[in-house]
């Protein structure tokens, strides 16, 4: 759904210009015994998460309620919880990263930022775990009913509005390639995996030589991700694969699993009742509100949780 991926990463990640604008000789707000606020659902909040998230609110320049915000961040990650949603360490911190990367920042310029600022990296960092996971969860949501599969009755309809002609997509043929770091040896041989597959991404120049450039590499898994359309990309390498031209690699990204890159090996535009029916399903989630389906879903589960207040 990229109209709700795009909502939610915008508003979740409006410290994106703020940040970088904060000036690093702001001083630390003093420390302050913290004492539990509110208990959601028997998950406690401190008067200490309040006051990150008054001073998260503030270096984003948004006004708010940083008690409630803690509120349906609390209500956010037990909803995921309960779907089997989990984000891991890995990709906290590769999501942190790609953040510092993309405001052309140091990790110790971010930290020193998120620090001074009164914010807190590990405020910050649970904030992305809470928004990675509410976007899952809205997803679920929305492919159950909450705007629900397009039915081949609509796609005709809307075939008919659109002159009879069915809709093209450009299907993929992608291959993903993996430098497998262990978690325990993460800290240690991340940096070294990531030189190793920045240099075999140079090397790349189409799939049918992949898996002899990995020969006689260690921990590197190749894997055929087959024919993929448009609609249906990882939403983590979507603008990506877009942007590579085929017979080339995205750039190396780190995920949980270590450090990857995916070789774009083939594209064609393909127009058929399936893929019909995929564009419409994509093209329906571009007219719902996400900021409403939000907020819907969380008075829902405010309504059904047991919130008191100390």
């Amino acid at each position: 759904m990229p109209t709700m991926r795009k909502y939610l990463f915008s508003a979740g990640f409006a410290l994106l210009v703020a940040a970088t604008s904060v000036s690093m000789t702001v001083m630390m707000p003093p420390a302050l015994a913290s004492e539990i606020k509110y208990v959601v659902n028997n998950v406690p909040i401190t008067t200490g998460d309040i006051a990150h998230r008054a001073a998260f609110l503030k270096l984003q320049r948004k006004k708010g309620d940083a008690a409630q915000e803690m509120i349906d961040q609390t209500l956010r990650l037990a909803e995921a919880r309960r779907l089997g949603i989990r984000i891991s360490d890995a990709q906290v911190e590769a999501a942190y990263q790609r953040f510092a990367t993309s405001n052309k920042m140091q990790l110790s310029q971010l930290n020193g930022v998120m620090e001074k600022s009164g914010v807190g990296k590990d405020h910050f960092k649970e904030f992305i775990r809470a928004q990675m996971a509410w976007n899952q969860a809205l997803s679920a949501r929305y492919r159950s009913g909450e705007g629900g599969s397009v039915t081949e009755q609509d796609a005709v309809r809307r075939m008919l509005d659109k002159g009879g002609a069915k809709p093209s997509a450009t299907e993929y043929m992608l291959q993903q390639v993996i430098f497998v770091v262990p978690a325990s040896e993460r800290s240690a041989t991340l940096a070294k995996r990531k030189r190793e597959a920045d240099a075999m991404r140079a090397r790349f120049n189409g799939c049918t030589t992949t898996r002899e450039f990995a020969k006689g590499l260690i921990d590197v898994t190749v894997r055929d991700l087959g024919r993929v359309l448009a609609p249906q990309l990882p939403p983590d390498w979507a603008e990506q694969i877009k942007a590579t031209k085929v017979g080339g690699a995205t750039v190396t990204r780190e995920t949980e699993r270590g450090v990857e890159f995916i070789g774009i090996c083939s594209s064609r535009e393909v127009s058929d009742d399936k893929t019909a029916q995929m564009v419409f399903q994509s093209e329906g989630s571009s007219d719902k509100n996400a900021d409403e389906l939000s907020k819907k879903y969380v008075e829902e589960l405010k309504a059904k949780a047991h919130i008191v207040k100390r």
